[in-house]
């Protein structure tokens, strides 16, 4: 999974490539490091080989003689593997000379096939001595006098050495790049935190409108991002203006047409049955149907703005104070968990949504109504996928209830399962087109208390 995070990308990557770029530096400063040992080691044993060449010499009995001193005391101690051998080739028949560390042991020899001699009629290869040393050898073969006598000399070095060194270098090398990684990256996480502090501000900010503390980007930006919070703003400015308008122009709409329907209404009283009560049912009807589309173009206006919210507990309280002065003969409970939940509606809308359930709940109702909000889970089937915050708002009560087929029914716009109750069977079908404005939805099932429980499902702000 990607991290959503801009800072936690930035560290990851810087990370991952300083992290690649030390084990790299690490591995060719290590191998470049062995190379040079090796070559130097090698300089070693040649240089003690020409030393054993010029301490040997053909004595008058035609016999190998000398005593090389080497100035390492490695060649006189025992199975140390550091030797030194001179060895007869050819028709001369004398003794080989060796130092006294090699004792009775031998050192296994390749072949001239296996390992052939270089330009310089020198060679080098690797063995394992008697005493399970490895060793590294330097060969090559000399001509001792004018008589063509011939040997050929050997040095061993242990390897041990070598290894020991080049392992005391690369772990001084790899805790010197530890330190080093980690304080390069700590810097670099510093110096990341610090360039990336102004888009922290600027979320800060987007956190504070979304929430309703604040109507702007406030604060200094550096000018890589100070235009778009200009742009912002002046969205924010500009939805705002949208808002008022769209408020100002429902609001004409809505006068314009509130006389000529209500004239209707009074005339339809003075007319006689049933074309008076034809006329008022159809005038009720008319002002019910555009209320709702004038709501419907209010809240299409507003939806998208980060400016509609308000506070759910205060305005079911008064819902619930109304409520109880109309139905004095019925309970009310309110319950609101956790306190300070924020929906991203309008007042009014919150309050004709859950103010027409609680109507139907109360005239429906035994003796008990119920109103329970609390959040709801984050992935909403059917909701906007692109919100994450939902709240549920339950209205139960204990009356009669509906039936699974009577739900369809009742959710229809105009339709009414108990004539005997006064309305015109718009309520839940308006409660329904609210709350699909808000991408939210309404539905209808048995309430743990017996009756009809109504679940609003609205969009909330984290």
């Amino acid at each position: 999974m990607k991290p959503q995070s801009l800072t936690a990308r930035v560290l990851l990557v810087s990370t991952i490539w300083a992290v690649a770029a030390l084990v790299v530096i690490g591995v060719v400063i290590s191998t470049l490091y062995r190379q040079g040992s090796e070559r130097g080691f090698q300089d070693l044993l040649r240089a003690q080989l020409y030393n054993v060449i010029n301490s040997v010499v053909v004595n008058d009995k035609t016999v190998l003689a000398g005593s090389p001193q080497l100035g390492d005391l490695r060649f006189s101690q025992p199975q140390t593997g550091w030797y030194w051998i001179v060895e007869p080739i050819g028709e001369f028949d004398t003794p080989t000379l060796m130092s006294t560390s090699l004792g009775n042991g031998k050192l296994p020899i390749p072949s001239v096939d296996e390992v052939p001699f270089d330009i310089r009629y020198e060679r080098f290869y690797t063995t394992t001595d008697s005493f399970g040393n490895s060793v590294e050898v330097a060969e090559t073969e000399v001509v001792l006098d004018i008589q063509g006598h011939t040997a050929r000399f050997r040095v061993a070095g242990n390897r041990d050495v070598l290894e020991s060194d080049i392992n005391d270098f690369n772990r001084n090398l790899y805790l010197a790049l530890s330190i080093f990684g980690f304080g390069g990256l700590g810097m670099n996480a510093l110096a990341i935190l610090f360039g990336l502090r102004p888009l922290d501000q600027a979320r800060r900010s987007l956190e504070k409108i979304r929430a309703g503390e604040s109507e702007r980007l406030d604060g200094e930006f550096p000018r890589e991002i100070q235009p778009l919070a200009s742009e912002v703003n002046a969205l924010i400015d500009s939805n705002r203006r949208i808002i008022e308008r769209a408020r100002m122009q429902v609001g004409n709409l809505a006068h314009s047409l509130k006389t000529p329907i209500a004239v209707l209404i009074n005339e339809a009283r003075v007319l006689e049955a049933p074309h008076g009560d034809l006329v008022k049912t159809q005038a009720d009807a008319m002002q019910m149907q555009v209320q709702s589309y004038l709501n419907r173009a209010r809240i299409a206006a507003q939806r998208e703005s980060v400016l509609a919210r308000m506070e759910v507990e205060p305005a079911l309280e008064r819902l619930v104070r109304v409520m109880r002065r109309l139905h004095p003969e019925k309970t009310f409970e309110l319950s609101v968990s956790p306190p300070g939940l924020m929906l991203a509606m309008e007042q009014q809308d919150v309050e004709e949504t859950v103010g027409n359930l609680l109507d139907n709940a109360a005239r429906y109702a035994d003796t008990k109504v119920r109103i329970i909000a609390h959040p709801a889970e984050e992935n909403i089937q059917g909701g906007d996928p692109g919100r994450r915050h939902w709240i549920t708002v339950d209205v139960e009560d204990d009356g009669p209830g509906l039936e699974p087929d009577q739900i369809a029914v009742a959710i229809k716009r105009g339709k009414r399962l108990d004539e005997s109750k006064p309305g015109t069977g718009l309520g839940l079908s308006i409660v329904k087109e609210i709350a699909g404005e808000y991408h939210g939805k309404l539905g209808l099932s048995r309430a743990e208390i017996g009756g009809l429980r109504a679940q609003l499902i609205l969009p909330g702000i984290s």
